[in-house]
């Protein structure tokens, strides 16, 4: 099986539980450092995309030049149907590279929270394992408009849009479904180092997110190994 590249948009991202998922799935990974100006990497003998998180947004492209490059990227892989899966950021660049509108989500969401599979999700390729009122791991401040064409898989209760998939190969995932308690924990730390407590600015403590990932974080994470090990198996049949 030929590889799958994994895009680096972000220094603190370890990409969770995603190597190790692919891997035991049989597909190797290769890296695209975005965020460090590595050049954007041919997708000759890739056999799919996954593409994470970053602190930045869609609207930071005049000052961040790898989104404008990751744009490229992700409109590449459509283009000759490498399978693609965007992850948080990556699923708002997927909306923004087809034309759809990135704006402020109406509330910030962190930590846990419940996602609703839409009746389209039972039958798809990656998502159809979640089930209404899965509790997901969310951080993030942007939200997207629907691209034309987009299939709506899961909804939120306060942040609409969570996950669609354009076509057969092209997904975007609101939730981080990558993240282990690991990398949590690296998350808090950081901000709250960074810019003081998280619930002054995000509504709730990093405490609070502590307690909810010791209840739930080990089905959140056998959730997210069956996406990557669906996807892997979608780019071994193309």
């Amino acid at each position: 099986m030929e590889p799958i590249l994994l895009v680096r948009c972000d220094p603190e991202e370890t990409f969770g539980i995603a190597r190790a998922s692919l891997e035991s799935a049989g597909a190797a990974t290769v890296t695209w450092e975005a965020l460090d100006g590595d050049p954007r990497p041919p997708l000759d003998g890739i056999s799919g995309v996954v593409l994470f998180g970053s602190s930045y947004n869609v609207e930071h492209a005049e000052e961040q030049p790898f989104i404008k490059e990751a744009r490229e990227l992700t409109l590449e892989a459509i283009d000759r149907a490498v399978p693609y899966l965007g992850i948080c950021f990556g699923a708002q660049l997927l909306a923004w590279s087809l034309d759809a509108t990135v704006l402020k989500a109406p509330v910030r969401e962190v930590g846990y929270e419940p996602i609703r599979p839409t009746p389209a999700a039972r039958e798809d390729e990656l998502l159809s394992h979640y089930e209404d009122g899965d509790q997901v791991f969310q951080w993030h401040m942007d939200t997207f408009e629907m691209p034309a064409g987009a299939v709506p898989l899961a909804t939120g209760d306060q942040v609409r849009n969570q996950a669609y998939r354009v076509g057969d190969t092209t997904w975007g995932v609101q939730w981080h479904f990558e993240i282990d308690r690991r990398e949590i924990d690296m998350w808090l730390g950081s901000f709250e180092q960074a810019d003081g407590p998280l619930e002054r600015s995000w509504g709730k403590s990093a405490q609070r997110i502590r307690d909810e990932a010791a209840r739930l974080q080990d089905r959140h994470e056998a959730k997210g190994r069956e996406v990557f090990t669906r996807f892997a198996g979608s780019t071994a049949l193309r």
